[in-house]
């Protein structure tokens, strides 16, 4: 008896176009949905991280009197025989060293959360001044008062401390925030240690209550009319 083999029919090119542009339209719907996924887990990490810098912050402060300001550099240095605390303060990386030079701050990864700055992820390697929260290493800005001197808890429980991500593009935007990294939110950590996510508009403001921007000063303001906080930018990579 003979035996008959049949012989599978391939895919025609038209069929397999089909399956590509199934494929393709598919990817299309769910790419969004990953990317926001992607933006939110970033956006949550920099919460945490920034509760953690509040809790150091605010160690520092019960030690030192204030928040990090650059006139403390000498006495911390003495105090813990380091040499990593600088004597002024030109970026946030500089008021965050102040943290790791005091021994109150471990690590270097409290320090980093996503933005177009902080290219860099924390060594932890802070053997020397140089070393230690290196450019691109650093994602929040860090806020201080006119020239140059540290705020404290003393005042308005809301008065923000540390935020992200700010806008850069090459350089800073004063007072502006990126948009687009959270999905239009920036990370906020506030005088109460509290983190928190507010919405970032489209002109870039970073919004609290009332709808007043983060430095906005004056009547109905957090800061009162007494004060001139400036945000004190990272040290990008």
């Amino acid at each position: 008896m003979k035996t008959t083999y049949q012989t599978r029919r391939g895919f025609t090119l038209v069929e397999l176009l089909v399956v590509i542009v199934i494929i393709a339209a598919l990817a299309g719907l769910t790419a969004p949905m990953v990317i926001r996924q992607r933006k939110k887990a970033d956006q949550t990490e920099a919460v945490s991280n920034a509760r953690q810098v509040g809790l150091a912050l605010f160690e520092f402060e019960t030690e030192y009197g204030s928040f990090p300001e650059g006139a403390l550099g000498t006495q911390i240095n003495e105090t813990t025989g380091s040499t990593l605390a600088p004597s002024t303060i030109s970026n946030s990386n500089d008021a965050f060293r102040m943290l790791i030079a005091s021994g109150i701050a471990s690590s270097e990864t409290m320090f980093y959360c996503k933005t177009a700055y902080s290219t860099l992820k924390p060594d932890n390697i802070f053997d020397q001044q140089q070393n230690a929260l290196k450019k691109g290493e650093v994602g929040y800005g860090y806020i201080m008062n006119s020239g140059n001197t540290a705020f404290s808890t003393a005042g308005n429980p809301g008065r923000p401390i540390i935020a992200a991500p700010l806008e850069y593009n090459g350089q800073f935007s004063a007072g502006k925030f990126d948009k687009d990294i959270y999905d239009n939110k920036a990370v906020i950590l506030k005088m109460d240690n509290s983190a928190t996510s507010v919405t970032v508009n489209k002109d870039g403001d970073a919004v609290l209550g009332g709808g007043k921007k983060v430095l906005d000063t004056g009547t109905g303001t957090v800061w009162g009319a007494n004060v001139q906080p400036s945000m004190v930018n990272p040290d990008p990579k």
